[in-house]
């Protein structure tokens, strides 16, 4: 009995991680800041902030990217 409850409450976790994972709504002003990929040679860590428009011009999915790349929301 209990392995069945601790099976569903993970199934449940699980179903609800996706909807977890996303970047915090905001405003079209607000802008979100990630790591991005550091210039050759360099160990650097490199974070911009830009509004979604301008991920989304950089070929960038906010919501897709944030979990593993996101670092602070301004706005």
């Amino acid at each position: 009995m209990a392995i069945g409850k601790v099976l569903l409450t993970l199934g449940l976790i699980a179903a609800a991680a996706p909807a977890l994972a996303q970047a915090p709504a905001g405003s079209a002003e607000t802008r979100y800041c990630m790591r991005i990929e550091a210039l050759t040679g360099s160990r650097i860590e490199r974070v911009k902030c830009w509004t979604r428009e301008q991920w989304w011009a950089q070929g960038v999915d906010v919501d897709k990217d944030w979990p593993s790349e996101g670092v602070r929301v301004l706005g």
